[in-house]
């Protein structure tokens, strides 16, 4: 008979009680205090509501408070809603199966009202069209109700659910909150992100008695989308927004994105919906950056919020309890219609750069006090000179005229008479004016050449300073893909095949898009268990470290389903050599040249900005200008 005197105690199994499986329950669903508003929110959308409005104190752990003008409940409905599972927003087939992927709300579990109720003090008023309101009142699992209320909401019918001493009832859970005012962040973030996804609904949240935020309601087309997402993101991201418009396969996407130049240092504003559910999906950054990889630097990221819709059969929204993630049955459909639509929309833009650009230069533009000798003779019209005596005009020496043509015998002259200070090249060349009329192009027409660097145009109502270097570049840099996109990606072969060592994983992800690879000029093949055969690396790279290469691809693959590490060298590669090929910055332009790269710049795609997103130029407008003089 075997020795069994080392094992423990036979365990029992028991079952547990209704209120410890709601604290379980609310553990998952209930991680602080924004989670529990998301799921009231939510109940309030999926009830038909038109104006929701939250009020919190303690960042939501001593009271929260949802009020919306929703159809409401009755008594039995909201005794009902407190019993664990039961839900309106699921019902069964003639078999009597529940199909959990033909979802349409934003709840179905039946889980956030008990869950919360069995760790705070809630109350639960509400009232149905033309019926007296009733009341409900849960301490830690314990009812009492219902019973008649007075309801004075927003409407005909409503619900407000008031939850106090939220955790009161999981003391160790309060341990792990944040301070307050991080709490409260989280909270905004949340409703915000809510607010981004349904601007036909009016929302407002208040904290401590103070007035945070508050949105009103919009029509539900783009253009009120617009409004409601610069509401939440920004003025800059209304203003410099491209709309975003395709379908593919049943899928359709819709939102904004904004304009490269208008970049920030991380992704907080970035924005995924799937079926009006805002969702965090990883998937989003890579998508986005394989987008942008041609406009921005790594470190810098766009401004976009996007609206996926399709068959809720194709999503699945039950993969985690705060219903912050999906899963896309054809993932790769979806980040493909993403990524062709985002570049769409950019080359659309054209030469189009963020009117930040120029808010910023004028930030920078600060009116000098005058000071009281300012108008007095400098040392330069002192000294002798051909010119002869120099008249004096009020009191002080008056420079002679100069005649400011390029072929002026005073303009020729005018170096001779400078003070070793002054005995330089002259940094600004003025250009005749030529028979193009302003009008007549976005870019205007060239008006004069500064530092050998800056080309100046005259626009119908304003001035375009261009960075000629920056701007050539991009010119360079768009024919070159085009022309590698037209002859395809020359490869070099390798006289003796690198083998790449990798685990077993990262081989098969690597192998798995090896015709795309070979599109790019990377030949590979399978060498055994784990490992990876280079045949042929791109010739534009040169002599490069194949092994290197691979694995940086295989970590892409796994974080982003897309080899962006090789696209990012040919675009580092091609960059610097746009970069030695492109009119360098000290160059003199002639009037025609200047005027060819406006042109040019007009007829290409992304012009705007040079290949980390910086501007290839600056607009002023006239008014923008007569207000640093005091005209307007």
């Amino acid at each position: 008979m075997p020795d069994t005197a080392h094992l423990p105690a036979r365990p029992v199994i028991r079952q547990l009680p209704p209120d410890a499986v709601n604290r379980i329950a609310a553990g998952e669903v209930v991680e602080r205090p924004a989670a529990a508003i998301k799921e009231l929110v939510e109940n309030a959308i999926d009830a038909g509501a038109r104006s929701i409005s939250v009020s919190i104190e303690g960042g939501g752990l001593k009271r929260i408070m949802v009020e919306d003008d929703g159809c409401g409940m009755s008594g039995d409905d909201m005794l009902m809603a407190l019993e664990r599972h039961a839900t309106s927003k699921l019902s069964a087939d003639e078999a009597g199966r529940i199909d959990l992927l033909n979802i349409h709300t934003m709840g179905f579990r039946g889980e956030a009202l008990p869950s919360i109720a069995s760790v705070s003090r809630m109350t639960i008023t509400s009232q149905l069209p033309g019926e007296a309101a009733a009341e409900v009142f849960v301490e830690a699992g314990r009812i009492e109700g219902p019973k008649p209320a007075a309801f004075t909401g927003r409407g005909l019918s409503g619900t407000r659910i008031e939850v106090r001493d939220l955790f009161y009832a999981t003391p160790a859970r309060l341990k792990f909150m944040k301070s307050e005012r991080s709490e409260t962040m989280a909270v905004t973030d949340t409703l915000k992100r809510l607010a981004m996804a349904r601007a036909d609904i009016a929302f407002s949240l208040e904290s401590e008695g103070r007035n945070r935020f508050r949105y009103s309601t919009h029509t539900a087309t783009p253009e009120g989308q617009l409004e409601r997402l610069g509401a939440i993101m920004g003025r800059d991201f209304r203003e410099n927004a491209l709309a975003i418009e395709a379908e593919r396969e049943g899928v359709r996407l819709s939102g904004f994105t904004g304009l490269p130049t208008l970049n920030r240092g991380n992704a907080q504003m970035q924005f995924l919906f799937v079926n009006g559910r805002p969702v965090k999906d990883r998937m989003l950054n890579g998508v986005i950056r394989a987008a942008y990889q041609d406009f921005l630097a790594r470190d810098r990221h766009p401004m976009t919020a996007l609206f996926v819709d399709l068959d809720p059969e194709y999503v699945d929204v039950n993969v985690h309890p705060a219903k912050t993630e999906v899963r896309l049955r054809d993932a790769g459909n979806v980040r493909g219609l993403i990524i062709g639509a985002l570049r769409h929309a950019l080359a659309a833009a054209g030469h189009r750069a963020s009117t930040t650009v120029a808010n910023q230069a004028l930030g920078k533009v600060q009116a000098e006090p005058v000071q009281p000798d300012v108008f007095r003779a400098s040392s330069l019209w002192a000294q002798p000179s051909s010119y002869g005596a120099q008249s004096r005009v009020g009191g002080g020496l008056a420079p002679p005229p100069v005649d400011v043509s390029n072929d002026g015998p005073a303009f020729a002259g005018m170096s001779d008479t400078l003070s070793p200070a002054y005995d330089a090249a002259p940094t600004a060349r003025i250009e005749p004016e030529t028979g193009e009329m302003v009008d007549d192009f976005p870019l205007g027409v060239a008006r004069a050449q500064l530092h050998e660097t800056y080309v100046v145009a005259q626009t119908e109502d304003g001035i375009v300073i261009v960075d000629q270097h920056a701007a050539h570049e991009r010119l360079v840099y768009e024919d070159m893909k085009r022309q590698m996109a037209a002859g395809g990606v020359k490869r070099q072969a390798l006289l003796i095949p690198d083998v790449v060592e990798l685990t077993e994983d990262e081989a098969s992800r690597v192998l798995e898009r090896a015709s795309e690879l070979a599109d790019l000029g990377l030949e590979i093949e399978p060498f055994g268990v784990g490992a990876v055969c280079v045949r042929a690396t791109p010739a534009l790279f040169g002599e490069m470290d194949a092994a290197g290469l691979i694995r940086d691809l295989a970590d892409d693959f796994a974080e982003y389903d897309a080899g962006l590490v090789l696209k990012e060298r040919f675009e580092e590669v091609m960059g610097n050599m746009a970069c030695r090929g492109s009119v360098r910055a000290g160059r003199r332009l002639n009037g025609e040249e200047m005027n060819a790269l406006l042109r040019q710049m007009e007829a290409t795609p992304h012009s705007g900005q040079c290949n980390h997103g910086r501007p290839t130029y600056v607009e002023l407008k006239l008014a923008d200008i007569e207000r640093l003089f005091g005209r307007r």
